[in-house]
């Protein structure tokens, strides 16, 4: 078969996409240690460049084209007038060094963007520094430790974290200096409370929580985790990636938690996937918003009652986490989203996100084992332990999905679970669509009854068919390099 030419092989010399005009200013002197001899960019018309990348982009999901249930990342509809208000030259023309009187408007968003996400959660404050999720919690996690140390608690070094945390938690909390704790759950998905009193001391700084959980269930047990870590004397940290379940329904600070960091490229519709950008803003209680990195947006009124938006550094601030502001066009997209839907859009968003989870299990729960029989919140867990006892796993359903055009859930996590199938449709699919999606898995359980070749040997109607991912991943092949004709073997 032949293989799609690069834009780089359908250069030829000479060609042109846009003729420059001659320059109406001096040449500059470019130092030497810039310049190239030559640079080995293709020659190609506009057409050809057109038609290339349009190719391209062809062969890629995405939301637009059908439902992308990835579960635990909220792969919702981005919303266009978020790209329109984003895109008004007020707010894409700024540059992040003009004095702050000059982008008044842009800090009023921020600082309005600050308040909505405080009284949205139940913290104190707010801010808009980390860049991403992961980039929150360790804002959160280095808040945490600062706070002890503050405190002259050097002691507290351990970090509790549940088995059925985001697999980034550990991380970060080792990348924070502390040791992990990991906390079992118990039968029913939530944090088993016997094992957490048996972890928890006087070397607890705090314990990382995702709550809904990546089981996709609500800690029945929120309350008392809350209180037995407290009265040991850590902190609560939550993980906001599942904050799409909760909102308008449950305030993570009125539960007792210290600090949590929001995915706007989640739960707020900013783009999301291929390496972002994202953005994680965190917000925290009265006792810790000393510590936020900065800085943050705050207001002051003069005499006559004018307002003014300021740069403010916390006092205790742990520093910068960020070269500027955040990912401020993310903070435009979701200020949009938040003042579109109000307090009530947002309750019906989480309402509606649930809904759809719940009625995707009870469609699929038989022919596949659900992994916690209990009413499950923005995502659904299945087992594909039965269909691997039939001669085909987790993996192999989901590359069959792909001949049906749907972009497969989660695979093999949380790793509690085996053959683990992690399925969050989001509150944006209609129920034909989720009933598209819950007909071809009920195919695919058929097809592995009868016919297994056919799912283990998937994909078949993708450009390309199953890849050796661990090879791919160890060998990246990130530039393109022109083939060259082999040497000649001399004579013997």
């Amino acid at each position: 078969m032949a293989t799609e030419p690069t834009i780089f092989e359908l250069s030829s010399p000479g060609r042109r996409g846009v003729t420059f005009p001659e320059p109406d200013v001096p040449d500059a002197e470019i130092p030497a240690s810039f310049r190239r001899e030559s640079l080995a960019f293709p020659e190609a018309s506009e057409i050809d460049v057109v038609r290339h990348f349009t190719r391209m982009s062809q062969k890629n999901h995405a939301i637009d084209i059908s439902m992308y249930p990835l579960g635990s990342c909220t792969m919702k509809f981005n919303p266009r007038i978020n790209e329109a208000v984003a895109r008004m030259p007020g707010y894409a023309a700024l540059h992040p060094l003009q004095r702050q009187e000059t982008a008044q408007g842009a800090l009023q968003l921020m600082y309005e963007l600050q308040e909505m996400l405080a009284e949205i959660s139940g913290f104190a404050a707010v801010s808009l520094q980390p860049a991403a999720g992961a980039h929150g919690e360790l804002a959160g996690t280095l808040i945490i430790r600062e706070f002890h140390r503050a405190n002259g608690d050097s002691a507290r070094t351990e970090m509790l974290v549940p088995d059925s945390a985001h697999g980034t938690n550990p991380a970060t909390a080792v990348m924070a200096g502390f040791s992990v704790v990991t906390i079992p759950s118990d039968d029913r998905g939530n944090v088993d409370l016997a094992a957490l009193r048996e972890k928890v001391g006087p070397n607890t700084a705090g314990m990382m929580i995702t709550n809904p959980n990546t089981l996709g269930l609500w800690d029945e047990h929120i309350h008392e985790v809350v209180d037995i870590v407290h009265a040991a004397g850590g902190l609560i940290y939550n993980d906001g990636a599942n904050f799409n379940a909760i909102l308008g329904l449950a305030k993570p600070g009125h539960l007792g938690v210290d600090v949590m960091h929001y995915n706007l490229h989640k739960t707020f519709s900013t783009p999301h996937g291929g390496g972002g950008p994202g953005s994680g803003p965190i917000g925290v209680t009265e006792t810790l918003k000393p510590y936020l990195p900065g800085p943050v947006v705050g207001k002051s009124e003069n005499a006559n009652g004018e307002t003014t938006y300021v740069w403010e550094s916390p006092e205790k601030s742990i520093g910068r986490l960020h070269g500027f502001h955040g990912n401020f066009g993310m903070h435009v997209r979701a200020y949009t989203y938040i003042r579109m839907h109000g307090a009530e859009g947002l309750k019906q968003i989480s309402e509606d996100a649930v809904l759809n989870a719940n009625y995707l299990k009870a469609r699929l729960e038989g022919p596949y084992d659900v992994a916690y029989d209990r009413p499950c919140m923005h995502e659904v867990v299945l087992s594909a332990s039965k269909q691997k006892q039939q001669g085909a796993r987790a993996l192999d359903i989901a590359k069959r999905l792909l001949d049906f055009g749907v972009h497969p859930p989660t695979t093999y996590f949380p790793l509690i679970v085996p053959e683990a199938l992690m399925i969050e449709p989001t509150e944006t699919e209609s129920k034909q669509s989720i009933d598209y999606f819950a007909d071809t898995m009920l195919t695919i359980a058929r097809e592995i009854e009868e016919t297994p070749d056919i799912v283990t040997g998937a994909p078949h109607t993708t450009d390309f068919k199953r890849l050796d991912e661990a090879g791919a991943n160890r060998s990246l092949n990130l530039r393109w390099t022109e083939a060259k004709e082999p040497e000649p073997v001399a004579a013997g």
